[in-house]
């Protein structure tokens, strides 16, 4: 009987030991589990420390790809067709004989679309001496929200051709079709400092193939500063100015001081503008306005203030990917 007793007992103690022996592993396993997982979201915050921050783009600087008479930082958006109709009438001082200048007016009617997001392309014709005019607007830098690049940059590039009889020249003399031609190369250099306030630089260069004389330059120096104020959501004061390096410029012009309103409804932005030039492209109103802002102190009166508007209206041509697949959309 003792001897059975011995043998139970000996039996217990050898199970206890084997449970023991057993349980010892899993808590091994369990720590080395623990240890693989802490490793493992180590790893994945560091994965997530070294992924580079992305760009975050300033938008918005100016309402539209205009300034006042001259271009913006802005383009018109990928796939997009914005079809403007410019209005400049004449002197708004010379009072009813010419109903405050609206009988005497200057249009231009032009299509601009953005064939990428960084490039842009117009076309328009001016009744200002018959005038065709092209352009294309490139970004080559873009203002970022972060540290990154503190400021945007564009180049714009144009051409017009006046359309005008030719005059009547002496004798020997003959008038070439190169004669109508003007080219335009231009810096635009902008920052938009918060929600409400934009400025722009706009160094120009303005070639002529034919200038009134001998003595006069064929190139134009040029250098335009403006900005907009936004006063709500949807309405905004611009104005520009341009000054002509002496040495460049042309005998009886002057520079050109421009100040317009923009209205932003729905897909429509109006532009009311008061400015001291009639024209709508660059060769004429940086290079050959003929009226100036300076008070008359004979007559009581400013020396020529022309009033204005622009009218823009986009069409969606291109869809973008993500909004394919639904019904014609227009904004």
């Amino acid at each position: 009987m003792r001897l059975l007793h011995f043998f139970i007992l000996a039996s217990t103690i050898i199970t206890f030991s084997d449970v023991d022996s057993f349980a010892q592993p899993r808590k091994e396993h369990q720590l080395q589990v623990d240890e693989s997982d802490k490793k493992d979201g180590d790893d994945l915050l560091d994965i997530l420390k070294d992924t580079p921050e992305k760009k975050s783009y300033t938008t918005a600087a100016f309402k539209t790809s205009r300034l006042v008479n001259g271009h913006s930082i802005e383009n018109t958006g990928k796939g997009v067709l914005d079809f403007r109709v410019n209005h400049r009438f004449g002197n708004l001082l010379n009072g009813t004989s010419n109903f405050f200048g609206l009988d005497d007016a200057n249009t231009r009617i032009g299509f601009d679309y953005g064939v990428t997001d960084w490039l842009m392309v117009g076309f328009g014709r001016n009744t200002y001496q018959k005038e065709y005019d092209g352009f294309l607007k490139v970004k080559l830098l873009r203002q970022t929200e972060n540290k990154g690049m503190p400021l945007s940059l564009s180049y714009m590039g144009a051409s017009s051709i006046q359309s005008m009889p030719a005059p009547t020249l002496p004798a020997g003399q003959e008038y070439h079709f190169s004669n109508r031609m003007y080219y335009v190369n231009q810096l635009l250099i902008a920052r938009k400092f918060n929600r409400w306030l934009s400025l722009q630089i706009m160094p120009t260069h303005v070639h002529y193939n034919l200038v009134p004389t001998t003595p006069e330059s064929n190139d134009l120096v040029a250098v335009g500063v403006g900005g907009r104020v936004k006063l709500s959501n949807r309405v905004a004061i611009n104005g520009e100015y341009y000054y002509r390096v002496p040495g460049t410029e042309q005998n009886g012009y002057y520079n050109v001081l421009s100040i317009g309103v923009d209205i932003e409804t729905g897909g429509h932005v109006f532009q009311l503008i008061i400015s001291n030039s009639r024209a709508m492209t660059e060769r004429a109103f940086i290079g050959q306005t003929n009226g100036q802002w300076g008070f008359d102190g004979k007559t009581g009166s400013f020396d020529a203030i022309h009033f204005g508007f622009n009218l823009s209206r986009v069409f969606t041509i291109v869809r973008p990917k993500e909004f394919r697949g639904g019904g014609d959309s227009m904004y």
